[in-house]
């Protein structure tokens, strides 16, 4: 999966080459369902419980980190890796303390 900016707004490539933008709650939620089953329940119950609420620079850091692959998010949110970019890593914080806390 690709990233791609114009006017700030994510184009989300899936691994067919579809470009769409994640501008829609179905969107996000298609978006969500990763090839890891581990990924998909800790982003999908996000979305529906807790996306709404974040401000548009964190909805876009979301929709950021839905454009990385699924090695590197497992690697993420399991604590095996740190993840370099610190926007993306605090919005894997924000999910994995969300998680916590339920």
């Amino acid at each position: 999966m690709d990233q791609k900016k114009s006017n700030s707004d994510v184009v989300y490539v899936d691994l067919s080459g579809k470009k769409f933008q994640l501008d829609s709650k179905p969107k996000l939620k298609w978006a969500c369902r990763r090839g890891m089953l581990e990924l998909d329940v800790l982003l999908e119950p996000f979305v529906d419980e807790a996306y709404d609420a974040l401000s548009n620079e964190r909805k876009a850091a979301f929709q950021r980190l839905l454009t990385c692959e699924d090695p590197d998010l497992f690697a993420w949110f399991m604590g095996h890796k740190e993840c370099e970019d610190p926007e993306l890593a605090d919005m894997v914080a924000t999910i994995l303390n969300r998680v916590r806390v339920s």
